[in-house]
């Protein structure tokens, strides 16, 4: 797949994408998190963000990019967007484990990745398992690994999408 169109959005407009366990949610034992969401939704919603999910999203469709979520968990498109929206937050995409399997993994013989971002055109993945950040390289995408605490992970991934899309969108 290398270097080719297929990592270009329709609309010349990069896509990054988040997953969503151990990145965008995560344990305040061992992150930082997002204040929870005031009752009674604190209780329709467990998952905890980690600080800055909301302001890094924002920040990258502010800077012109396509921000999708990219997850092998089972819930619906409908609970991830209510959820986010909750913080501010409405994504371009969502590719749940369910859409995977009905529009990636299809009737091949061989299992795919759990996560084929290239697929959806998506340039930049973020995850926490390093066996989808390896897989990049072979299925066409560029992939960033966070799983620990970081106070500067907005600023990296805002770093690291910059740079690819000045390989893939020249001006």
């Amino acid at each position: 797949m290398g270097n080719s169109n297929s990592n270009v959005a329709v609309n010349n407009k990069m896509r990054v994408s988040f997953d969503l366990d151990e990145v965008l949610f995560v344990y305040p034992e061992t992150h930082k998190t997002e204040p929870p969401l005031k009752f009674p939704f604190n209780r329709m919603y467990k998952e905890r963000l980690r600080l800055g999910t909301p302001r890094l999203i924002n920040r990258l469709q502010d800077l012109g990019y396509e921000v999708w979520v990219y997850t092998s968990s089972f819930r619906s498109e409908f609970y991830i967007k209510s959820l986010f929206r909750h913080y501010g937050v409405r994504f371009d995409g969502i590719v749940n484990g369910e859409r995977h399997l009905r529009e990636v993994q299809r009737n091949n013989k061989t299992t795919l990745p759990q996560k084929v971002p290239s697929r959806y055109r998506i340039s930049l993945h973020v995850d926490d398992e390093s066996v989808i950040c390896t897989l990049g390289r072979q299925y066409g995408f560029n992939a960033y690994q966070l799983d620990a605490q970081d106070d500067d992970w907005e600023d990296k991934i805002v770093e690291r999408a910059e740079q690819i899309k000045k390989r893939e969108f020249p001006s």
